[in-house]
């Protein structure tokens, strides 16, 4: 069996079980819960497929289907939409703002959250309207802002809230 996780770009294969083209690889595996079969997508270079999903059974309804050119480039759109995805909602989970109007400006503030295993922690950072830094400070990682919260930050001066 061909290794699927090199990280060189490898040579385009085309089998009826395992496609490897464009920086993706296709493989038909048996279904571990039944009788049928299923595909795994891998983007190069990654340990964990991106998709898995069930795969369409043969003519003789025993051996899976074999793998072709339409059905790999939409496996790839899909899996890339998968990752698409994730990335997005990780970003979203990762970074919130808010807008504050005060009497003089609109600030925007923003927190962005970094994920390290030892140290977690979170940037809180002020914006004028021109995009220009007004204060940014380091804050616990599950520090929760709100309207509120970025308006009594603003208030204080921009002291580290506690």
């Amino acid at each position: 069996m061909t290794d699927i996780d090199d990280t060189d770009t490898p040579e385009a294969l085309h089998e009826p079980r395992l496609w490897r083209d464009n920086g993706w690889t296709a493989k038909v595996v048996k279904n571990e819960d039944d009788d049928g079969w299923a595909v795994e997508m891998y983007l190069q270079g990654e340990a964990e497929p991106a998709l898995v999903g069930p795969w369409t059974m043969g003519r003789d309804k025993k051996n899976p289907k074999p793998l072709d050119t339409a059905a790999f480039n939409t496996l790839v759109k899909t899996a890339a939409e998968v990752i698409r995805r994730h990335e997005q909602q990780r970003h979203a989970m990762l970074h919130k703002q808010v807008t504050v109007e005060t009497p003089t400006e609109r600030i925007t503030v923003m927190l962005d959250i970094v994920p390290d295993d030892d140290d977690p922690y979170a940037m809180l950072s002020a914006l004028d309207a021109g995009g220009d830094t007004l204060a940014s400070v380091r804050v616990a990682a599950q520090f929760r802002l709100t309207a509120a919260s970025a308006g009594s930050w603003i208030e204080s001066g921009y002291r580290r809230p506690s």
